[in-house]
């Protein structure tokens, strides 16, 4: 897609006037880097100070940073042109708060300071990004000003306040890594979230509307039970529908596996097509695991101890006869830790150990005492020699 088509797509988006794909394509888009994430707020910045005295709903991003530099251009005097950096300025400031900007005739690129890797984020419909600070409160509000959820420590909870809302609107909840989260939606159906994952789910269900939620990386779903609207989970190319069940989910980007895990209830899992359908699917059993491989598109089903894949909800990491390689992976998304491993032939080795209130220095004091594997950490790295 070439950059005059994202930033039309993006105006569109801003505007309201995108379709449902369409606003999944674009905030899929605007998270997946930080990059993506500056260009989204300096559009966003450009779209607010060329509609500030206009009363049309369409907008040329080029024209106006054409009227913000001409006026710049020809104002007369040094309080002219402060006048009318304050008045572009303005509005845009109201958006981003204490956002701040270095104006040397147009906009800086960076309007806004970065969002810290380590920070938990919820983005709204209108592709705001606000920071959840863990140990405060907060609120979420709909365009309306409507109270639709209130955040408090590690949970948040959206509320069914009853309202008349006959449009899905998303928001989308991002964990990096080294944390966990959880949120209750709407329908009471309660998400924990793992490191490295991020939710895409409505504010409110609505009656005759799918439940339908998007998600990259690992949770554990506890859903309320709706004979009329059945859950589903949408990862990669895989769908997970259900009625009401407890389940886990890990389908990181980087892992050639997806994996569901059925702690009770049932679940169908579908390859491609859609979830609503009769079409062909694999029923899960509990205390059964399905195995879906993004190379080969096929699903295998087999038996599994269903709290080697649980434990990390109440803060444990578990390894039972698991590759070197992917224990690496686990320990940097569970610790926010680089590590980089030399030894290449410990990759295919595997390994079974258990952790729950260690650091990363006692992890890999217990791997060198253990199996003698042999690491130096440095500031921002531990290395495996």
């Amino acid at each position: 897609m070439t950059d005059i088509m994202q930033e039309h797509k993006i105006i569109k988006y801003l505007q309201g006037a995108v379709s449902s794909s369409e606003e999944k394509e674009i905030e899929d888009w605007i998270i997946s880097s930080t990059q993506n994430t500056k260009k989204f707020n300096l559009l966003k910045a450009r779209y607010i100070a060329s509609t500030f005295d206009e009363t049309s709903n369409t907008v040329q991003v080029d024209e106006a940073y054409t009227t913000f530099s001409k006026a710049m251009r020809t104002a007369s005097d040094a309080k002219c042109r402060r006048l009318i950096i304050l008045k572009y300025v303005a509005m845009v400031a109201i958006v981003f708060g204490t956002g701040y900007f270095f104006i040397n005739g147009f906009f800086e690129k960076n309007p806004v300071p970065a969002i810290p890797d380590d920070a938990i984020t919820l983005q709204l419909k209108d592709g705001n990004i606000e920071i959840i600070s863990e140990d405060g409160t907060s609120k979420v509000v709909d365009s309306k000003g409507n109270l639709v959820g209130v955040q408090q420590g590690t949970q948040l909870v959206y509320q069914n306040n009853g309202s008349t809302v006959e449009e899905l609107a998303y928001n989308r909840l991002t964990v990096p890594y080294g944390k966990r989260f959880d949120v209750v939606l709407s329908d009471g159906t309660h998400v924990f979230l793992n490191a490295g994952t991020s939710l895409r789910y409505p504010v409110k269900f609505i009656k005759g509307k799918n439940r339908l939620v998007y998600l990259k990386g690992e949770a554990f779903f506890d859903v309320v039970k709706d004979a009329d609207h059945p859950f589903v989970v949408n990862v990669d190319e895989l769908n997970v529908r259900v009625l009401g069940t407890t389940f886990n989910i890990s389908s990181y980007p980087e892992d050639m596996l997806i994996n569901t895990t059925l702690v009770e209830g049932s679940v169908t899992v579908y390859e491609n097509g859609d979830p609503y359908s009769s079409s062909a699917s694999s029923l899960l059993k509990p205390g059964y695991k399905a195995e879906w491989n993004k190379n080969d598109k096929n699903i295998s089903i087999e038996e599994t101890n269903v709290a080697l894949h649980t434990a990390w909800v109440k803060g444990k990491i578990v390894f039972r006869h698991l590759a070197f390689k992917s224990i690496v992976k686990k320990l940097e998304r569970h610790y926010n830790v680089v590590i980089t491993n030399h030894n290449k032939v410990l990759d295919d080795e595997f390994f079974t150990a258990s952790f729950d209130i260690e650091t990363i220095e006692q992890v890999f004091e217990t791997f060198n005492k253990n199996y003698g594997i042999d690491y130096r950490i440095t500031d921002d790295e531990i290395i495996i020699n």
